[in-house]
């Protein structure tokens, strides 16, 4: 066999990735970040299959976070507003990483200023360290300036479930909306 013919055997043998339609980074098949579990401010467990027909965005974060957190959900809102009727079909959910300072009625509070269907989630310390686990995102305590106080630095990005509630999206923090739009409006095809 010549060289002429052994270059389409090892050619075929190269897994070449195939650009993505989306914006954000295409993690379709994994087997990370596959469920929730967790309970909502009414004290409901939630979880990723009651949503199916709706796109779910899930994104990790803290009330009292100064800028990530509430750009990552405004964002979202003007997204599904933007979206029209085809919004009514997007899901948030916002899981708390401090349910030692997120209490129910904080998240409640919290979720409702960027959407009334938004959802929080918040379990205790040992849910919220197993859930993080589960879909490999980072957080930490870190002390603040004064005895007592402290924030929390995590990952900063939201999972994006299709409408069979399989992960298909990871979207980092500062894509910006119309990204998120764009692919959202993908997944509903």
């Amino acid at each position: 066999m010549g060289l002429a013919a052994l270059v389409p055997l090892a050619l075929s043998a190269c897994d070449v990735a195939k650009p993505s339609a989306y914006k954000a980074i295409d993690i379709t098949g994994a087997e990370y970040a596959q469920d929730l579990g967790l309970p909502d401010t009414e004290g409901r467990v939630r979880h990723i299959a009651e949503f199916k027909g709706k796109l779910v965005v899930v994104f990790f974060g803290f009330t009292q976070c100064p800028d990530v957190c509430p750009t990552t959900m405004l964002e979202l809102a003007e997204v599904k507003k933007a979206m029209g009727a085809d919004g009514a079909r997007v899901q948030g959910i916002f899981v708390s990483i401090d349910p030692e300072r997120d209490t129910p009625e904080v998240l409640k509070a919290y979720v409702a200023n960027f959407s009334p269907d938004f959802i929080a989630l918040r379990g205790s310390l040992d849910d919220t360290k197993a859930i993080a686990k589960r879909f490999k995102v980072f957080y930490a305590k870190v002390p603040g300036k004064t005895e007592g106080s402290y924030t929390m630095d995590h990952t900063a990005g939201s999972y994006v479930f299709d409408t069979q509630g399989k992960v298909r999206l990871f979207t980092r923090y500062g894509t910006g909306a119309e990204s998120l739009k764009h692919d959202l409006l993908l997944l509903l095809k």
